[in-house]
C-alpha cells in the first residue's frame, strides 16, 4: 500500500481531512521532529483505534521508517495510554480531593523502560493521550518534551498528527 492508497481511504465528503493528511504528516516540513518521531506518533495514534483498513495502510506506510522497536514502542504507547489515560483523566474529575492522595496502583513500566528513546517514547504518548482526551496525561508528556528541548511548535505538531489521525479514522469510517 501507499500513501496514495490512504488518501484514497478518505472520502470525498472529508477532502479537508485528506489535505491535512498530506500536509501535517506526508510532507510536513515546518517541523524539527524526525521522520521516525513523526510516523512513530501517527503509528501510536492508529493503533489506538480498531479501524483495521486504517491500521494497515498505516502500517505499510511506516515499515520501511520505524525499526521493530520504535513498531512496538507505538503499540505499547497505544495500550498503555489506553489504561492511563481512562485512569486519571477520571481521578481529575472527581470532586472529592481525597482521591488525588491515593496511589494509582497501577504497572506503567513501559513508560519508564519502552525499549526506544524515552522522548520518543513520550511524543507517542503525548498523541495518544490527545486523542484519548486525558488533560493530565497531555500536561504530563508536554512538561517531558519541554524538559527535552521540544519546541511548542514541535508539540503543536504532535497534538495534529493526532487530530488528523482521528479524522481519518472518522472519515473513513463513514465512507
Amino acid at each position: 500500500m501507499t500513501t496514495r492508497t490512504l488518501r484514497d481511504l478518505i472520502p470525498d465528503f472529508a477532502k479537508d481531512i485528506r489535505i491535512n493528511i498530506s500536509s501535517v504528516i506526508l510532507s510536513n516540513t515546518q517541523t524539527n521532529l524526525s521522520q521516525n518521531q513523526l510516523y512513530g506518533c501517527v503509528l501510536a495514534c492508529t493503533y489506538s483505534y480498531t479501524n483495521a483498513d486504517l491500521i494497515a495502510v498505516i502500517e505499510s506506510m511506516s515499515a520501511s521508517i520505524l525499526s521493530e522497536a520504535e513498531i512496538l514502542a507505538a503499540k505499547s504507547a497505544a495500550s498503555i495510554m489506553a489504561m492511563n489515560n481512562v485512569y486519571y483523566r477520571s481521578m481529575s474529575q472527581l470532586k472529592d480531593d481525597a482521591f488525588k492522595s491515593l496511589p494509582a496502583g497501577l504497572r506503567m513500566q513501559v513508560i519508564g523502560n519502552p525499549g526506544i528513546e524515552k522522548l520518543d517514547f513520550e511524543l507517542y504518548c503525548l498523541a495518544v493521550s490527545a486523542i484519548n482526551g486525558c488533560g493530565t496525561c497531555v500536561n504530563a508528556h508536554v512538561g517531558v518534551a519541554q524538559q527535552a528541548g521540544v519546541t511548542n511548535s514541535d508539540i503543536q505538531t504532535v497534538i495534529k498528527l493526532a487530530a488528523v489521525i482521528n479524522g481519518a479514522n472518522t472519515s473513513s469510517l463513514l465512507a
